[in-house]
């Protein structure tokens, strides 16, 4: 027997895979399918780290195990390859995007590769080619031709030095993260999603899937569903009103200032009466350096400026009332404008505080400015008018009853979900497939012209004015108006990376349809995906995104199901040994590739899930891949005490069923670690024992190949144990041969377990008091008592009761 040779064998069972096309994907539509789907990466330049084989290799048994079990299993990657990264690479490198793309994909793919997943490479995508955001581009249309696209102005994060607009968590302290540049506010002219529309569908349907509940839970905090009421505040000696929406309309008579967003449009309409504008404007100017982040920060010093020369009234007390305006409000949230209840809300209060403005408690007990405040959810109205002596809940109810009978305000559901702004001024990304006419205003680009094409340019840098680089190619910008013939010039935004990972699962089920995204055949077979996991980070807006293109694609009939994914599961990083997470700037990041070199991918694979429970982040630890790789060596010598027989060894015959019923349910529940435990612990077994039958090893090896394919395939073929493993079905095991013929009892006096004897599980009462009888511990217990009766359960428990 040769010793074990990982670098040798992973290579040569890989290419075998790639030639036979094991893992491809059959549209067998008779069969039972299961559609099992990872996240697929972002192509970086740094490749893979040893965090991004743990979510593929616990799917990756998954859909080992089904096809072993007769399951059409459908288990893809693909690369999601626009986006920023990769442009501000090229930009500083020189280097085209589409070929920095190319050198990264190449390098991912033999990254994964060479880790031995079983995904079916006939399947994959790249959301930058053509022939895939040609689709992309294609249900942008058709949400734009229902409504659900639109063009507004819209502040962005503007960095003057990147010449580029910011996500608001790329703006640390008012500055560029990337270059540290002073942010300002810019407003440009962006094309919006109206994901608001399926707000409630978004939370109705998670009732039907089976995501883990933080996920479900996350998906709900962020669409942020309340029942309230908008209430009018009218402007004193003017026809105008500020509008606001709350949860509380029962705390209106304590609301005694209001606060509006600098942005808000009643300052532009009233610079004639604001006796202080130039102070006003000021502080919107130096709003605008802040992020959206920057500004709600709950922490962060309360900062606001009282608008002079205009007052609102407050519609309950019908008293005149200060507007102020504050950063911490924004336009996209709400209606830019709160009303400020300062004894029962603690950003009201500290504002209040600071500005020495008027607090009125209107609920006993809840006074925040009280050490023994309690919570205001309930409680009896005071200083409240006619709600005085009401219950909070009944006080909300009238409170609406009054307003809409008064044309003050209206009963209203709101949500803290925002529309998708879908604009970006870069070049990396699927051009927006719009024209604009001076006569015709914006008109599709028709669809038997699909896909338009990301021109090929040398210059793909920002411009100095914010728009895209795409502006700047005029040969590519001015076109005719498919409508009317006239010149037109062509929408030169691109849409965000979020587009091509918003429907990619889709196109997996037939990648190379060139006449539709996917056949209606394969989309009624595959569809929903049935097993989805992916990072906690993802779980709100990609999430989020992907299930709202997917119900509209249901909606006009392209999809059969209503949402895209039955199963939604998570996973922990691996951190750094430090404990710290995984980053080039912090210097622990493991590259896989050494680890495959070193210790062979079965190795890592094994060490990654063997790990730690696979939803908790967990450290990587050299030395615990070490005890992997010890375990493999150990399976290999199992090849050394092998016997010839086609049964289950008689004496390990019940430790192997147990071994088959726990690693099938553990591994259908993302516990490699204690499948690959129970594993060992059966390894150890055949080792004391001494010699194994090949019913014994075939057994073992196929519960082992999930998690380490290469090896378990080499020792079958070495041994001639019947064809080649992935050819197999799982192993079944006897339920009866998992119970155990000798039981521990609990022998109990009056209740109380004393101590345990080993008895036969279908012992007679005789027998069970004859064993506890002769224990050295009976007569402690029994002495100078009297035994008053004997409850027994046979293979269950023993109580003696005395007195």
């Amino acid at each position: 027997m040769n010793s074990y040779n990982p670098n040798k064998i992973e290579k040569k069972w890989q290419n075998f895979w790639d030639e036979h096309e094991t893992y491809v994907s059959k549209n067998e539509y008779d069969k039972e399918k299961f559609y099992a789907l990872v996240e697929f990466p972002y192509p970086s330049g740094q490749g893979l780290h040893v965090g991004h084989p743990r979510p593929y290799t616990a799917l990756d048994i998954v859909a080992r195990k089904r096809r072993y079990e007769g399951y059409n299993v459908l288990y893809p990657m693909g690369w999601d390859a626009f986006g920023l990264p990769t442009e501000n690479f090229a930009i500083q490198n020189k280097i085209h995007p589409a070929k920095v793309t190319e050198q990264n994909i190449k390098r991912f793919k033999e990254q994964l590769k060479s880790i031995g997943f079983s995904f079916d490479w006939s399947r994959e995508i790249n959301t930058t080619d053509p022939e895939y955001y040609k689709w992309t581009q294609w249900i942008f249309l058709q949400l734009y031709k229902h409504g659900l696209a639109y063009k507004t102005e819209m502040p962005i994060n503007w960095c003057p030095s990147c010449k580029v607009g910011l996500s608001n968590e790329e703006v640390i302290n008012g500055k560029c993260e990337r270059c540290g540049t002073e942010v300002i506010r810019k407003v440009k002219s962006q094309w919006m999603l109206k994901i608001t529309e399926y707000a409630q569908r978004l939370i109705d349907d998670l009732d039907d899937v089976d995501y883990i509940e933080r996920v479900k839970t996350q998906q709900k905090n962020w669409i942020g569903r309340s029942e309230g009421a908008e209430i009018k505040f009218n402007i004193v000696n003017s026809s105008e009103y500020l509008e606001v929406y709350t949860t509380r309309p029962d705390t209106v008579f304590g609301a005694t200032y209001m606060v509006i967003a600098p942005e808000h449009s009643l300052i532009e309409n009233n610079t004639d009466r604001i006796t202080n504008l130039d102070e006003i404007l000021s502080y919107r100017d130096e709003s605008s350096k802040k992020s959206d982040f920057e500004r709600t920060e709950l922490v962060h010093n309360k900062t606001g400026v009282e608008i002079k020369g205009i007052k609102a009234i407050n519609p309950l007390t019908n008293r005149e009332i200060p507007i102020w305006i504050s950063d911490y409000v924004l336009m996209t949230y709400g209606t830019g404008a709160i009303m400020a209840v300062p004894a029962h809300d603690e950003r009201d209060y500290e504002f209040a505080k600071k500005f020495n403005l008027e607090i009125v408690p209107v609920i006993e007990g809840g006074d925040i400015s009280k050490e023994a405040y309690t919570d205001t959810d309930s409680g009896i109205m005071i200083n409240s008018g006619f709600l005085n002596g009401l219950q909070v809940k009944e006080a909300i109810e009238k409170t609406i009853e009054y307003l809409e009978k008064n044309n003050l305000g209206y009963k209203k559901v709101n949500f803290k979900l925002r529309d998708w702004v879908f604009s970006r001024q870069r070049y990396w990304g699927e051009p927006i497939p719009l024209i604009h006419c001076d006569d015709c205003g914006w008109v599709p680009v028709p669809e038997d012209e699909l896909p338009v094409v990301l021109p090929e340019v040398d210059n793909y840098e920002p411009t100095d004015d914010g728009e895209s680089p795409l502006s700047k190619i005029t040969s590519w910008v001015n076109t005719t108006c498919p409508h009317c013939g006239k010149p037109a010039k062509r929408e030169t935004d691109t849409m965000p990376q979020w587009a091509g990972s918003s429907w990619y699962f889709l196109r997996y089920t037939d990648p190379h349809n060139d006449k539709a995204l996917a056949s209606k055949e394969a989309l009624d077979y595959w569809m929903p995906v049935d097993w989805y996991n992916g990072g906690m980070e993802h779980t709100t807006l990609h999430l989020l995104y992907s299930r709202f293109w997917h119900k509209f694609l249901y909606d006009i009939g392209v999809v059969p199901t209503k949402e895209p994914y039955q199963k939604r599961t998570s996973h922990g990083m691996i951190l750094g040994s430090n404990n710290e997470k995984m980053s080039k700037s912090r210097g622990n990041v493991i590259n896989p590739d050494d680890i495959v070199e070193a210790y062979g991918a079965d190795t890592l694979r094994a060490y990654e899930m063997f790990v730690g429970d696979f939803e908790k982040n967990a450290p990587w630890s050299e030395k615990g891949v070490k005890g992997c790789r010890r375990y493999l060596e150990r399976v290999w010598n199992l090849q050394s005490i092998l016997i010839e027989g086609e049964n289950y060894t008689k004496d390990l015959e019940s430790s192997i069923h147990k071994t088959i019923k726990k690693v099938s349910s553990d591994y259908e529940n993302l516990k490699a670690n204690t499948a690959i435990a129970a594993l060992m612990s059966l390894l150890n077994e055949f080792n004391d024992y001494g010699k194994i039958t090949e019913a014994d090893l075939r057994t073992y090896l196929m519960l082992l190949n999930p998690v380490a394919p290469h090896i378990t395939e080499e020792i079958w073929e070495a041994n001639k144990l019947g064809g080649y493993l992935n050819e197999q079905s799982w192993p079944k095991y006897d339920e009866s041969k998992t119970i155990d013929d000798i039981v521990e009892l609990p022998v109990q006096f009056n209740g109380k377990v004393r101590y345990t004897i080993k008895v036969s599980r279908d012992a007679s009462k005789e027998e069970v008091q004859k064993i506890a009888s002769e224990n050295e511990n009976y007569l402690s217990h029994i002495k100078d008592k009297t035994i008053v009766k004997e409850v027994f359960v046979p293979g269950k428990i023993y109580n003696i009761v005395i007195k």
